[in-house]
């Protein structure tokens, strides 16, 4: 199964946010607590939406390939079993962030015409 979208990612394709969600705590003089972060660019935000779906693609991808099953000899036993989830879905990751198969591109094409033509 998938792994589900974060609040952040979801969050970026749907532009709503929860309650209290981006607010500095404020100190006891009234100013912001810390620096505020920069505003990350619309584009920015698709792209990296993109490249985490894709990146949840190829995690799927891998599953089904086989990679993460423990081998029958030399296995790590239940610890390998247990870890091997987080060890996919980092290749995942670093493989869509290298390039991947080309579909993160083809998502936030996709999706920056449907944030242009909305507009």
């Amino acid at each position: 199964m998938a792994d589900p979208l974060s609040l952040t990612q979801v969050t970026h394709l749907t532009g709503s946010r929860t309650p209290g969600a981006g607010t500095a705590s404020a100190s006891p003089s009234g100013t912001a607590a810390g620096p505020k972060p920069a505003p990350e660019s619309h584009e920015a935000k698709l792209r990296a939406t993109a490249t985490a779906l894709e990146a949840t693609f190829l995690q799927e991808m891998l599953k089904q390939a086989g990679l993460g099953k423990s081998r029958e000899s030399f296995g790590g036993g239940i610890g390998e079993e247990q870890f091997s989830s987080f060890l996919v879905q980092e290749q995942a990751t670093a493989m869509a962030k290298a390039g991947g198969i080309g579909l993160a591109e083809s998502i936030f094409k996709s999706l920056n015409k449907g944030a242009s033509d909305g507009q």
